[in-house]
């Protein structure tokens, strides 16, 4: 083995995504890890997609995604499509599945180079966002920041797609100061395990434009979870038909959700460069 670990460092239409491919090798990453590799020049991420062996016979790998504060997410759609890039070039396939915590996700090499992602189904109970009161429509729940008579933002549609998500339907996002806002809630009591937030802005019944505060990661340029989320959700709630275009400040995504209640994601990837990370920085532990 070469002294230290290599990785390469991507992007998903701004989502800086970092993989490492640890299918042949014993290193395993803690949170510490993450966050060491975070901290590093050269390295910094998003979400960092770490490959381990295969757990479930005919999938590709077994992966874990780890945000810049060394949480785990379940889903990450622009870095499973750059980890889809960097395996189809490797290997010569066009499919791929890989196993998370969240179950199997297909991934499609397209004849233009796009990548695109099955993110599975979309979960609407108010249990498997999760919330931490019962809702009967998660359409639209009792949720606001600021004055009651006046609030900031309310009555956001929630749904998980591998993790929670929570989208405030305005009329110009550049209206609201997301970096301030979004932290709170992130972390508001509604949202157990925490949730990523949106503002959405529908333009037409085939495209909305979105800004992400992303659960773990902060305010991001591109988050493919969330593009899914706000496409279901804007389909769901009669704002828009089942294929979107989702433009974000980093790019746009395509979301298709089917008729047979599964979620594709098409876009774009681009390698920035590889390195190697330091053997010490896999001895970290919690």
């Amino acid at each position: 083995m070469t002294a230290g670990i290599p990785f390469v460092k991507m992007n998903g239409i701004g989502n800086e995504i970092v993989v490492l491919d640890l299918r042949d090798r014993p290193e395993r990453v803690s949170p510490e890890a993450a966050r060491a590799i975070a901290a590093r020049d050269g390295s910094f991420f998003d979400q960092l997609m770490v490959l381990y062996p295969p757990r479930t016979p005919g999938t590709d790998a077994f992966m874990r995604i780890f945000n810049v504060d060394g949480s785990e997410s379940n889903a990450c759609g622009n870095g499973t499509r750059c980890v889809g890039r960097r395996l189809f070039d490797g290997t010569g396939k066009t499919r791929l599945t890989l196993e998370t915590k969240a179950g199997l996700l297909g991934v499609n090499d397209n004849p233009d180079g796009l990548v695109t992602v099955d993110m599975g189904e979309p979960r609407f109970d108010w249990k498997d966002i999760p919330l931490s009161e019962a809702f009967h429509d998660t359409r639209a729940i009792e949720l606001q920041i600021g004055p009651i008579d006046a609030p900031i933002l309310h009555s956001p549609a929630v749904v998980n797609v591998g993790n929670p998500h929570a989208i405030f339907w305005v009329d110009d996002i550049a209206a609201y100061d997301l970096a301030a806002i979004g932290p709170l809630l992130e972390n508001h009591p509604m949202f157990p395990e925490r949730a990523n937030i949106s503002l959405a802005h529908v333009t037409a019944a085939d495209a909305l434009t979105l800004k992400v505060w992303e659960r773990g990661a902060g305010l991001t340029r591109a988050c493919g979870s969330a593009a899914c989320a706000a496409a279901v959700s804007a389909a769901r709630t009669g704002r828009t038909g089942r294929t979107v275009r989702v433009s974000l400040p980093g790019g746009d995504l395509v979301i298709e959700w089917t008729q047979n209640n599964r979620i594709l994601m098409t876009g774009a990837t681009e390698l920035e460069h590889t390195g190697i990370l330091p053997d010490e920085i896999f001895g970290l532990k919690q």
